[in-house]
């Protein structure tokens, strides 16, 4: 029993603490570490590595996967080299268009490997959801590079289109806030493309430093260059105008920029959300659980990610309706863009017979009432997910709504919705979010009185770690 024992942490060393000399070589040879995984887990990765087409690495010899899964080996047999599969982070990749997507063109043919894909799917139990209504949600607010949600899997082709072209800086735009422009800068500087980025914000405050509340303090960190405009200049101008007049004086100055629009969502970044249906797809194969999707909701802020979901649903086999919950703009404008979007990716048909677009901008873009941060606290508080103010957060309160309002059409339905993320986002609302979270009462003082020995009356010690001691009258910390 001892020996066994023996071999069987021998086997697990190599993938969680990789202390032994063996693994130590190993782990040298390797870019990156990895990370311990439990033998219920190992096995249902293993599996999903077989199965996900998706995964472009070698698999595990038959030897290092028996280890990997069972913790054992034959005393018999040489000590394993336990493999499984080096990282394919930040490289390129060829690309080739899901089957039931072969007759859209142009197509993309490469793309970089930025995110942790395929995000993970699983239950969301909200409280107070329509009779026989299931909740699920895909994690894109997963996807790494961080914090970037929904953004990478746009980046992956547009960053590979810059680089093909021999551009050494990006530029892209957005409000001050904007997450598209955070994950922009993160994965321009992965690649070691200069990151340019023009931000949108209040006229009272476009000439002041801009801080470094949320996105702006990831920005600033990893040296983007920022040039803010304010509101009115942004609409008088456009969004184009002022990424072409930012190009021509780089290009003035020897550099060669590659301008990715607003949120990424040009036909180009749609492709993203068309793959991950044939992601979404894969792990509804699997058999884990959740094997058919009746919706799809999305938040809905620069028609992206809407139109990639739409039409892949749409030409595949999921045909699940999608639902775009717009945070700004209206209905009408998107199934404008959309349709745009949708004739540069080769498709002929209109919007509205692909995605349902629904008004969840509220106030405003960016701006929160108090309801929807309710709304956020409380899906919080009963399920331990965090929205973001500007997207998410919207369009789960106007779902929600609208699941309230006609109950009959949500009954029965297996809802997935995709979490975009956007959670540092939430910095920017801390005066509205404080009353909130105050009011749960969940902070009090410790009863250290309990813990520490504590002098009694009488005595003094001027050493005692307690503060307040006052010579006669005991410990005065409670």
């Amino acid at each position: 029993i001892g020996k066994q024992t023996a071999h069987m942490m021998r086997g697990f060393s190599c993938v969680s603490s990789i202390t032994a000399s063996t693994s130590y070589s190993f782990l040298r040879s390797q870019s990156t570490s990895r990370t311990a995984l439990s033998t219920p887990l190992l096995r249902t990765r293993l599996k999903q590595r077989a199965n996900n087409p998706l995964h472009t690495n070698k698999p595990c010899s038959k030897t290092s996967a028996r280890v990997l899964a069972t913790g054992a080996r034959s005393d018999k047999s040489p000590e394993p080299i336990v493999d499984i599969g080096s990282s394919n982070m930040l490289s390129l990749e060829k690309y080739a268009a899901p089957n039931w997507a072969k007759q859209l063109s142009p197509s993309p043919t490469e793309k970089y490997s930025l995110g942790q894909l395929p995000t993970p799917i699983h239950r969301w139990d909200i409280p107070g959801l329509p009779d026989g209504c299931e909740m699920w949600i895909k994690r894109d607010d997963l996807s790494g590079m961080q914090l970037s949600g929904n953004k990478v899997r746009k980046l992956e082709f547009l960053l590979a289109e810059a680089k093909a072209q021999g551009c050494d800086c990006v530029i892209t735009i957005g409000g001050v806030q904007s997450n598209h422009c955070r994950a922009t800068a993160v994965a321009a500087k992965y690649l070691g493309l200069e990151p340019y980025l023009i931000l949108r914000t209040e006229k009272k405050e476009v000439d002041l430093d801009p801080g470094l509340v949320g996105n702006l303090l990831v920005e600033r960190l990893i040296g983007a260059k920022i040039e803010l405009v304010t509101r009115q200049e942004y609409v008088a101008a456009g969004s184009v105008a002022l990424g072409e007049n930012l190009k021509a004086r780089l290009e003035a100055l020897g550099r060669r920029p590659y301008v990715i629009p607003v949120g990424g969502s040009n036909a180009l970044g749609s492709w993203g959300y068309l793959q991950a249906v044939a992601e979404i797809e894969a792990q509804l194969a699997s058999g884990h659980a959740l094997e058919k999707v009746d919706d799809i909701v999305l938040a809905c802020g620069s028609g992206g990610t809407a139109a990639g979901l739409a039409l892949g649903s749409h030409l595949s086999g999921m045909k699940a309706v999608v639902h775009a919950y717009g945070v700004c703009d209206s209905p009408a404008y998107f199934y404008d863009y959309i349709d745009g979007l949708l004739k540069d990716m080769g498709y002929e048909g209109p919007a509205e017979e692909l995605v349902r677009c629904k008004q969840a901008k509220g106030a405003a873009y960016a701006v929160s009432r108090a309801e929807e941060l309710a709304t956020t606290q409380r899906v919080a508080l009963a399920t331990g997910v965090v929205m973001d103010p500007v997207y998410s957060g919207k369009a789960l309160h106007s779902l929600l709504q609208d699941m309230k309002a006609n109950p009959k059409a949500w009954e029965g339905r297996k809802v997935l919705f995709v979490h975009t993320g956007g959670l540092l986002g939430m910095y920017d609302k801390v005066d509205q979010l404080q009353p909130l979270v105050e009011g749960l009462g969940n902070v009090s003082r410790f009863p250290v009185g309990g813990v520490l020995d504590c002098p009694k009356e009488g005595d003094y010690d001027e050493q005692h770690p307690c503060s307040g001691i006052v010579k006669d009258k005991g410990c005065q910390i409670m």
